[in-house]
């Protein structure tokens, strides 16, 4: 009751600044408070003239941090919100005043417990860049070595309880009272978003996303790179990172001012990206113009690891497969991969989404090749979602967006190529490793390594289920039964473990094999 109230009147308290921006219309949108949106129609302010989009992404911005992230958030949900205040929220600005240079040195000092001096030999008391969670400084170490500093923002902690608390609260209000609306899974997304805040929340583990994402890219020769992270200088509210002197990746004069190739940059993004993405399912999720920049050796460097992806091994090769199905215009096959990694319910009609992804897909796929958006592509799959009983997956609408923001960066390198067409060749080969007769030895060797793996542990439960059979207060056998199921449960243990380390000895042989060719 005490947590209803409490968010009642908050919530009467942001209609209040939703009717003074004029974006009212969230809350009738989405039938979550009937009285909030009176109250609002009642103190609308005069209309603008401004798109929804832009009225309410105004309003977030007024509404503070945490606003200013669900918006963003929301600019993924175009099946919930439409595709034009989609895209104005995806333009919400994360810049906020700066925070005081006393406090940022008492942040610093209270999580050190040194003084500032003692850390660095310089550090610029104006920050470079100050967004909603957190501000960054440049600064010189006392061994010389220029860094970027990242603080978080005083009392954020608090302030984003608050409101996450207020937002699973309506979540689960959506998800009793609109029936329609269940499929989207609000309260799952909310908490997805919960999740990925409260890493946000604590920057050393932005540093770990920052230090995995270093070392699998250093795998791959694609022209990209991330700083190096300072692990002595950082701690749940302070990150260190080395600093990056670079051109922003939207900066294209200043590219070819500096003898660099726009066309080899952006096939260095797609590269990237699809590495990231495929091969290994771990993925900067927040690929803006501002986190991205330009060395003078012509390689990318990114910066702000607050938001990642992951996508599990089935869900990489449903995506694959279903991208190699609209390519090939082989739409049963997509909706058959729908189905199957269980997107659609079983009970709709296989032949009924085939005519809607051939609906969906026909129009992009029709385009000269620079014009095709695989973002775009996916996100008309969304819209049909409704028709089909689709149940949200958040994982892939945080793929889509990086995908739409990405492409964006490439048409403003050059809006005549398609950077999915540079990434063809790396896409082809990753298929034929994963989808051919070299990816099925894969496959099967690595279930066989997963059997053999999983036999001790079976036969240890086989071996307990045997003991609780002659247990006093479970069932009752005479000696002569146990001691044939203990004579079977040895033989049937010495097959199982030769056939488990048979298989995995000969899928091992045949996968060593053809590697070597």
């Amino acid at each position: 009751m005490l947590r209803t109230l409490k968010n009642t009147r908050r919530l009467l308290a942001i209609a209040f600044i939703l009717a003074r921006e004029d974006a009212v219309f969230i809350f009738e949108d989405l039938n979550i408070s009937p009285l909030a949106a009176a109250i609002g129609r009642l103190f609308r302010r005069r209309k603008t003239g401004k798109r929804k989009g832009e009225r309410l992404a105004m309003a977030l911005e007024r509404l503070g941090p945490a606003f200013i992230k669900l918006g963003q958030a929301l600019s993924t949900r175009s099946d919930l919100i439409g595709d034009d205040i989609a895209n104005d929220l995806g333009d919400l600005r994360d810049n906020l005043p700066p925070f005081s240079t006393a406090v940022t040195r008492s942040i610093i000092e209270d999580e050190f417990k040194i003084p500032v001096s003692s850390l660095f030999k310089e550090f610029d008391d104006i920050p470079v860049a100050a967004a909603s969670i957190a501000q960054v400084h440049k600064a010189v170490t006392v061994d010389g070595r220029t860094v970027a500093v990242k603080i978080l923002r005083p009392d954020i902690q608090e302030a984003f309880a608050r409101d996450l608390d207020l937002f699973v609260w309506v979540a689960e209000i959506i998800e009793q009272r609109v029936q329609g609306l269940r499929r989207l899974k609000p309260l799952e997304v909310v908490r997805t978003f919960k999740e990925s805040v409260f890493f946000e929340l604590d920057l050393r583990f932005e540093a770990a996303a920052a230090t995995e994402l270093a070392e699998n890219i250093r795998r791959y020769d694609v022209g990209f790179r991330v700083p190096d992270v300072e692990w002595s200088l950082t701690s749940r509210r302070v990150l260190t990172t080395q600093w990056v002197d670079g051109i922003p990746i939207n900066d294209v004069a200043a590219i070819r001012a500096s003898n660099l190739n726009p066309d080899e940059i952006l096939s260095k993004a797609a590269r990237s990206l699809f590495s990231q993405v495929f091969k290994d399912g771990f993925f900067h999720a927040d690929l803006h113009p501002g986190n991205l920049f330009v060395d003078k050796n012509g390689d990318i460097v990114a910066v702000d690891f607050g938001i990642m992806g992951r996508l599990d091994w089935n869900s990489r090769i449903y995506i694959a497969e279903i991208l190699r199905g609209f390519v090939e215009e082989d739409y049963r096959h997509v909706a058959e991969v729908h189905f199957t990694a269980g997107y659609v319910p079983k009970g709709k009609s296989l032949e009924a989404f085939t005519q809607a992804c051939m609906a969906v897909a026909k129009p992009i796929i029709g385009k000269p090749l620079n014009e095709i958006s695989v973002a775009n592509l996916l996100g008309q799959m969304f819209k049909i979602a409704a028709e089909f009983e689709m149940e949200t997956q958040p994982q892939l609408l945080l793929l889509q967006k990086t995908m739409m923001v990405t492409e964006g960066v490439g048409r403003m390198l050059n809006p005549n190529l398609n950077m999915w067409e540079m990434a063809a060749p790396l896409i082809e080969e990753w298929a034929q490793a994963n989808f051919g007769i070299k990816g099925k030895v894969k496959d099967a060797a690595r279930h066989g390594y997963d059997l053999a793996r999983k036999l001790p542990v079976v036969m240890e439960q086989f071996e307990q289920t045997l003991q609780n059979f002659g247990n006093p207060d479970g069932i009752r056998l005479y000696p002569s039964s146990i001691a044939t199921l203990d004579q079977l449960k040895r033989q049937h243990a010495q097959q199982w473990l030769w056939l488990g380390w048979t298989a995995l000895f000969v899928v091992t042989l045949l996968c060593g094999l053809w590697v070597m060719k």
